[in-house]
């Protein structure tokens, strides 16, 4: 992790073209399930981080586990914050897959969309957000 200068952010870049930006503050892990040295998951437990994939470098999956959702892309940029029982997804380029992690049904995210994730059953929503909501979440993550 490199600290950014002037911030409480830290950036992670991993050499098969996975780069996470981390909120200062923010509770995460990797995971490495096939044990190769690369992550293949975020498991996180709070605050904000974005994920930026690339494809021609990585063509796996890669996902984000919250307490309340999986989040899982090939190729993209996402941002998910996790807060007060609710795991929030945005794309900001791409496409994002989005479910419970006891729920086989999923909702695909596009490009300015997201969704608000809480435990239960309701059926997930995708919602075009609003500028204001989208900017004030990636202003966290310095962008």
């Amino acid at each position: 992790m490199e600290p950014v200068t002037g911030t409480s952010r830290q950036i992670m870049r991993c050499a098969d073209g996975v780069t996470i930006t981390a909120e200062g503050g923010a509770r995460f892990n990797l995971v490495d399930r096939n044990h190769d040295g690369r992550p293949d998951a975020i498991s996180l437990l709070n605050k904000a981080v974005l994920v930026d994939v690339d494809r021609a470098r990585r063509p796996q999956s890669f996902e984000v586990i919250t307490p309340q959702a999986i989040a899982a892309v090939r190729g993209t940029r996402w941002a998910v914050d996790v807060k007060n029982g609710t795991t929030s997804v945005f794309v900001v380029r791409g496409r994002v897959a989005v479910g419970r992690p006891s729920a086989a049904a999923r909702v695909v995210l596009n490009v300015g969309e997201g969704v608000d994730v809480t435990k239960g059953r309701a059926p997930l929503t995708v919602r075009r957000w609003p500028p204001a909501r989208a900017a004030a979440l990636l202003a966290r993550l310095g962008q």
